[in-house]
């Protein structure tokens, strides 16, 4: 039953995440199964940290050792990636692959990239953008997906939270 383009996950080995998308991107440019495969994606993370003045960026995959593949499940599709080097396997039981879910792709966001502040719950920081610029807190607690967190500040001799976006934020260097 062909439902149109879905996601669908592949199992890797550890650390061929790019190697299996760079080898599929050019399989289907190479054998015109643009009509079957249509994107190809490793989920990251950018995440940055700050130590004295140097911000160094990151990126860290969501889901090591898995490719999530927009495609029309066919034979000739399944056989392809199934059979690139690095490949393992889909995700779904025994031989056949289960496509995600709407929710789950709407929950894994694929079409954008978080970016996140290596920052933890105590840490203290400065506001380095943002209406509360040049003030500093201390961190009371992070979102899940480590975009906001709410952060304590002083002012007028009273402590107060403000919510904020993670990269509005800099870790103070402890002395």
């Amino acid at each position: 039953m062909n439902l149109g383009p879905r996601w669908y996950v592949a199992h890797t080995y550890s650390g061929y995440e790019n190697k299996v998308k760079a080898n599929l991107e050019k399989i289907v440019e190479n054998r015109g199964l643009g009509h079957l495969i249509f994107d190809v994606q490793i989920p990251v993370d950018i995440v940055t940290e700050h130590n004295g003045n140097i911000s160094k960026r990151s990126e860290t995959k969501r889901f090591p050792s898995y490719v999530l593949i927009k495609m029309i499940m066919t034979d000739e599709s399944w056989h392809v990636v199934r059979n690139i080097s690095g490949v393992t396997g889909f995700v779904g039981p025994g031989s056949k692959p289960v496509p995600l879910t709407d929710e789950e792709v709407a929950a894994i966001n694929l079409e954008t990239h978080t970016e996140k502040v290596a920052i933890a719950v105590g840490d203290p920081i400065s506001i380095i953008d943002g209406p509360f610029v040049g003030f500093s807190g201390k961190v009371q607690e992070i979102s899940q997906d480590g975009t906001r967190a709410t952060v304590i500040i002083e002012t007028a001799g009273r402590e107060f939270p403000v919510i904020m976006e993670t990269k509005h934020v800099k870790k103070q260097q402890s002395v």
